[in-house]
């Protein structure tokens, strides 16, 4: 089975919570961005890296905006299921920028990155990395891969959402945060290629927007059904 989570942000809570005890060996489960287990490279990130990848479980994670690229982006590229990982050992797997995975026979399109709203109080290469955005070459190859699909895939795993969506998210609160090029992008890659659900996490709410467009934060969902667990 696979299944799907939010943003995480380093909290091992999620992991071992009663529905991620639901989970058996083999089992998939994503997380939607802002993984934050790998920011400062210590022995102690390390100890938990470990232990995340000893679940029975495979986890899986793109990257949102509170990740440490520096670290990241240094580390081995490798294949996993179709599409490029870092893979941190165990069953533990980054799930790279613009990617066609094939879980259990099912497809899924990765796209991780965003703009950190709170993009003025963090400091360069300590707190921000400019490689929280997907680059031009990023965006281009998940156009080019997800082609190779002839634009159908089943699932889209991405951090943030597509344009229309996040205005509509944003329309009932205070802060409004700017469309990106990313946003466009995936409005764009939205409107070109047909997909069963769309799941993602920079919103931080537990929201069916649709039937096809699912936001997810604390909860645990099967991603065939989007229901909780």
């Amino acid at each position: 089975m696979i299944y799907v989570t939010g943003d995480t942000h380093g909290d091992l809570g999620r992991f071992t919570s009663g529905p991620a005890k639901k989970l058996q060996k083999g089992d998939t489960l994503i997380v939607c961005g802002d993984f934050g287990f790998i920011w400062d490279g210590s022995k102690e990130e390390e100890k938990v890296l470990k232990k995340l990848g000893e679940r029975k479980f495979n986890v899986c994670f793109i990257d949102g905006t509170h990740e440490n690229f520096r670290i990241l982006n240094n580390m081995e590229v490798s294949e996993w299921n179709g599409g490029k990982v870092h893979y941190l050992g165990g069953n533990l797997y980054h799930l790279m920028r613009g990617q066609v995975f094939t879980i259990e026979g099912k497809t899924f399109f990765t796209m991780g990155g965003g703009e950190s709203p709170d993009i003025d109080l963090r400091l360069s290469n300590n707190t921000w990395f400019k490689e929280e955005s997907p680059s031009q070459q990023e965006l281009l190859e998940g156009a080019e891969n997800i082609e190779r699909y002839n634009n159908k895939v089943d699932y889209i795993i991405t951090h943030e959402p597509m344009a229309r969506i996040k205005d509509f998210l944003q329309l009932k609160t205070l802060n409004k945060n700017r469309l990106s090029i990313l946003n466009t992008y995936l409005e764009e890659l939205g409107n070109a290629c047909e997909y069963k659900k769309w799941y993602f996490g920079s919103m931080h709410l537990d929201k069916y927007v649709s039937q096809s467009q699912v936001a997810v934060f604390n909860k645990i969902l099967d991603v065939e059904s989007g229901k909780s667990i």
